[in-house]
């Protein structure tokens, strides 16, 4: 036991001690056991006295805090193992490149942003890491994945700088990617600079939870014989502030109950947000150290400098640190901006004074935070990476814009500085000792050490013993074998007189997938507890749900066929009710090609309405790792889902897919389609390797699926083809839209105007709307771009080239899902959709009210007739009766 251990005991917890001299005794006792026995011992004993008051029926506290100081005693720390000089110089000239990178930014483009507080705060917990602990992927190990506090997105540019990697030109090209000769992106994006980042970390609160998912992913890569033993840690940095955000902190009883020790979170506790203070009347160690220890995590807390040892050495009635338990957030950061007077008088007030009656003013200015401090930085690493059984979590207390001065360092508007005036500049250059005369320094120009120079062969030797330099873009994987043509004719053929939902077909189609023996290995199969509405129950006796304590009980059906199986290999992720959880699992596969080297095929099952609403932030992110993969949108369509009501229908999720560029978006009527877009996709992310990624609706509604018309595959894929030519020759004509479910109701439409009212209907499958757009689009540049070629033709265009007649298209979505493609239309082209809230009501009463059903596309087009002076207006009135429609019914699309 260390003196400092000794001395805390001595330390009542309580203000009021009714007997100390028994509390004495007790301390005392345990003193003694500490001595003889040690640590684990005293823990035991404590550990039954708990137990014994508790079935007394005493309320026992529960205590989740440690005192406010560092977690490692000093005499706990191991050997520094680098040159602290020469690393000390190589930080103060990242520092400065990075601060000059910002600065040179605004001067050129005024606003066009940057930060230079984040990293200068972080810049130690960087450092110690580049030089000691950040591991490489080599042949012999896979590396670690590290998640890099996106705003710190300079200190890491400057870094490469002084590693040759990036050059003087990308430096003053920050945040001016469209530059000439190209530029560095604001933040960590995959997307934009695919050979350097590797995560996306600037949607607050993302990273922290695709950090825990990607270190289980790791584990559940190993626990099914794809990846060996050997692993490597994932290391997220994040801010204090940022653990606001209710993603940040929402997994992390998952990560200590599944034992994740290759795991280790770095919370960058500068105390301060974009505004003031985190928590300016508490403590935000205090509060994270409670959250994180209460989880299970281990915790270190880095709060105070070497300096400050000597002073918690004196410390001998732990004043001292009763002082620093009770002094605020908001008053620390105010002791960082202040003189040494201030401090003397206000912190070390009353008997507190002694301690450093030896002090200047000026020395207590420069008690340093224990997030600045290298040694303790080290101390905390190295007992991170060899706790086992458990995450870590580092809480390094720093100060935001550390080493600005009075241009931000400590202050309020520390995160907005992008500028530094001349005797800034000064300041900053002559406090971090770089070698810039004054009459340069104007000019903020970087700086790099010759390459012969100590700095530089110190920084790169270092990084070659841990295997290379990082950030570093992994590449790609081999392709994968997928199956051929053959493997999908059972869905092709259709299902004969037996009713079947695109969601059995899908079923189906992914058991047979998990039983190719080439493919089903790469396969990943994720559900948010929805595997039953599914009709996915099947899957868990065949290939077991993962859990890496296999299962420890008999479940409660295991003498039926379809028991719920847990097992250390099992395939499926069945993540709980947490879609922001499955998710992320489903970009750590998604992404296995380049993280990993190996190519995974993540399918993702989800309530449609509880995916791109909930988790579009997730899958913006997933878009710019370019991740690869299948996310199901089931239970879709606001009036397919007939019974839930209107949190569950979704009527919208394409509208929002449609944002995402590199989505390829579809929303099949049959399970023909839905074959023919997966073997689609199958080709072009596996073995073309695209960086795309499919998003395909499907429904629970049963119907017979018929058999896949000749000649179809081009345009289930581009996006539509004629499913029915009519044969009946008629001056009437229409064109009819449908997908999904909703494509039957339009065949029965049609059906109904070539019999009833002698309509000529050819009737068309669309199973994406985004896909025809975004083709025409591309093709309308091209044209406008080149006025005096001859004009190309979308593939809707001419697919429509002869088309005349009326055009009407109906979705289980709302209008504007159509209207996507009503310029390339020849004519007026009228979107039925289900725009405004679901009802709790059956299938045939939704889709009369949100005026989908075949009667609706009935009156619609008999409509556009009668503008067209095609119909009589009795004809249309008659309609109305007929059907039911009410003249005078509200439209209310804004509330219904």
């Amino acid at each position: 036991m260390s003196e400092r251990e000794r001395r805390m005991l001595e330390v009542s917890a309580y203000s009021h001690d009714v007997d100390p001299e028994e509390t004495r005794e007790w301390i005392e006792s345990m003193q003694s056991v500490l001595l003889r026995d040690g640590s684990e011992r005293a823990v035991e004993l404590l550990a039954h006295l708990t137990e014994l008051v508790q079935r007394s029926g005493a309320a026992v506290p529960f205590v989740t805090t440690t005192p406010y100081i560092n977690t490692i005693p000093r005499d706990e720390e191991p050997a520094y193992p680098g040159n602290r000089e020469i690393e000390r110089r190589i930080k103060s000239i990242i520092r400065w490149n990075a601060m000059a990178m910002v600065v040179q930014a605004n001067r050129n483009l005024s606003g066009i942003g940057g930060h230079i507080s984040t990293y200068a705060s972080q810049a130690t917990l960087f450092e110690v890491g580049f030089h000691h602990f950040f591991r490489a992927r080599t042949e012999n190990h896979p590396g670690d994945q590290i998640f890099f506090q996106g705003h710190a997105s300079p200190g890491i540019y400057a870094r490469a700088f002084l590693e040759g990697r990036l050059s003087e030109e990308d430096l003053h090209n920050f945040r001016r990617e469209l530059a000439e000769g190209g530029g560095l992106p604001s933040y960590p994006h995959p997307r934009l600079m695919p050979n350097f980042w590797q995560f996306p970390t600037v949607s607050m609160g993302l990273g922290p939870l695709m950090a825990i998912y990607q270190a289980r992913f790791n584990r559940y890569l190993q626990n099914r014989g794809i990846l060996g033993k050997e692993e490597g840690k994932v290391w997220a940095f994040l801010g204090d502030g940022e653990t606001d955000e209710p993603e940040a902190l929402a997994a992390l009883h998952l990560a200590a109950r599944e034992g994740l020790d290759n795991l280790i979170f770095v919370v960058n506790c500068n105390l301060q947000r974009l505004d003031g203070p985190v928590r300016g009347n508490g403590k935000i160690i205090q509060e994270l150290e409670g959250r994180f220890r209460g989880a299970g995590w281990n915790v270190i807390k880095v709060i105070w400098g070497s300096d400050w040892d000597p002073l918690l050495e004196r410390d001998e009635n732990g004043e001292l640190v009763r002082r620093m338990n009770e002094t605020v957030d908001g008053q620390y950061q105010k002791y960082t901006v202040s003189s040494g007077d201030y401090i003397r008088k206000h912190f070390f007030r009353g008997s507190l004074s002694k301690l450093v009656a030896h002090m200047t003013d000026e020395q207590l200015e420069r008690l340093r935070r224990g997030g600045h401090d290298p040694q303790k930085v080290y101390a905390a690493y190295e007992r991170a990476v060899s706790t086992k059984g458990r995450p870590t979590v580092i809480l390094a207390k720093t100060i935001k814009g550390y080493g600005l001065g009075e241009a931000g360092e400590g202050k309020n508007i520390a995160h907005q500085q992008k500028k530094l005036n001349e005797e800034e500049l000064r300041h900053f250059r002559s406090r971090f000792g770089i070698p810039l005369s004054d009459e340069v320094l104007e000019r903020v120009p970087f700086y790099r050490p010759p390459e012969d120079s100590i700095e530089i062969r110190y920084l790169k030797k270092q990084r070659e013993k841990l295997g290379g330099y990082l950030p570093q873009g992994l590449g790609e994987a081999p392709p994968l074998e997928v199956p051929e043509r053959g493997f999908y004719e059972e869905f092709l053929r259709g299902s004969g007189q037996r009713e079947v939902s695109t969601t059995m077909g899908f079923v189906l189609l992914l058991s047979r997938l998990l039983a190719d023996k080439k493919l089903g290995r790469h396969i990943v199969p994720i559900i948010p507890d929805e595997a039953r509405t599914f009709g996915m129950e099947a899957l868990f006796r065949q290939y077991g749900i993962y859990n890496p304590r296999g299962q420890l009980y008999d479940p409660v059906d295991k003498g039926t066929l379809l028991f719920y199986r847990e097992a250390k290999d099992g395939q499926i992720l069945e993540e709980g009710i947490t879609e922001a959880g499955a998710i992320s699992s489903w970009i750590a596969a998604a992404t296995s090609y380049s993280s990993h080297g190996v190519a995974m095929v993540p399918i993702y099952t989800f309530y449609s309405m509880f995916g791109f609403q909930r988790i579009a932030d997730f899958v913006w992110a997933a878009a710019d790792m370019k991740a690869r993969g299948f996310l199901m949108g089931a239970t879709a369509g606001r009036t397919t889902l007939n019974g839930e009501g209107l949190q569950h229908q979704d009527g919208h999720s394409h509208q929002i897919a449609a944002t995402v560029p590199n989505i390829m978006a579809y929303d099949p009527a049959f399970v023909y389609e839905l074959a023919l877009i997966y073997e689609d996709g199958m080709r072009r992310m596996y073995v073309e390797r695209e960086d795309v990624f499919y998003y395909i609706t499907i429904y629970n509604e049963n119907y017979c699926q018929p058999s896949m018309p000749e000649g179809v595959e081009e345009g289930v894929i581009r996006g539509m083809y004629r499913f029915r030519a009519s044969s009946l020759n008629s001056d009437l004509q229409a064109h009819l839209f449908g997908s999904g479910p909703i494509f039957r109701e339009v065949l029965r439409a049609g059906e109904i105007l070539e019999e009833k009212y002698k309509v000529r209907c050819d009737v068309w499958s669309v199973t994406s709307f985004q896909q025809l757009r975004r083709e025409a689009l591309e093709v309308e540049r091209w044209n406008r771009l080149h006025p005096s070629k001859t004009p190309r033709k979308s593939y809707i265009e001419s697919a429509l080239e002869k088309a005349k007649g009326v055009f009407v298209a109906a979705t289980d979505y709302v209008a504007s899902m159509a209207e996507q493609i009503a310029r390339w239309v020849p004519g007026r082209l009228v979107a039925l959709g289900t725009d405004g809230f679901g009802r709790s009501e059956s299938r045939q009463s939704l889709r009369r009210y949100f005026e989908v059903d075949a009667e609706s596309v009935v009156v619609a087009v008999l409509y556009e007739l009668y503008r067209q002076g095609k119909v009589k207006e009795k004809v249309l009135k008659q309609a109305y009766k007929e059907y039911g429609f009410d003249e005078n019914k509200p439209c209310g699309l804004l509330f219904r």
